[in-house]
């Protein structure tokens, strides 16, 4: 009775997950947040646009969804412009920023 209970849970809170993925602010929030913990962006964008549906994220992106799949696959390597493409409807592109280095004090 426990395992179902926890399958129901579980099911409900991908289910959750997935709707509110559908909103661009709050899949733009899980992006930099997902990114943020060290997650490979293929995954990441993998499972936003699966959300979405292959077919009708594709469309949006202009890019052939067997194309998409291949992008978004972890063993593939999609270059700048097309993941730029796939952030886009989201409001962000890749860049670079500077790692600020930690101030060290020196024992006196």
């Amino acid at each position: 009775m426990i395992g179902a209970t926890v399958a129901r849970r579980a099911q409900e809170w991908n289910e959750g997950l997935a709707s509110d993925l559908r909103d661009p602010a709050f899949a733009r929030a899980f992006i930099q947040a997902a990114l943020d913990e060290g997650l490979p962006i293929q995954v990441v964008l993998g499972k936003i646009i699966r959300t979405y549906g292959v077919k009708e994220f594709s469309k949006r992106v202009k890019i052939p969804g067997p194309n998409l799949l291949r992008a978004i696959h972890p063993k593939h390597n999609p270059t700048q412009e097309t993941l730029n493409r796939l952030l886009r409807p989201f409001g962000l592109r890749l860049s670079v920023n500077l790692i600020e280095a930690k101030s060290r004090k020196s024992a006196a």
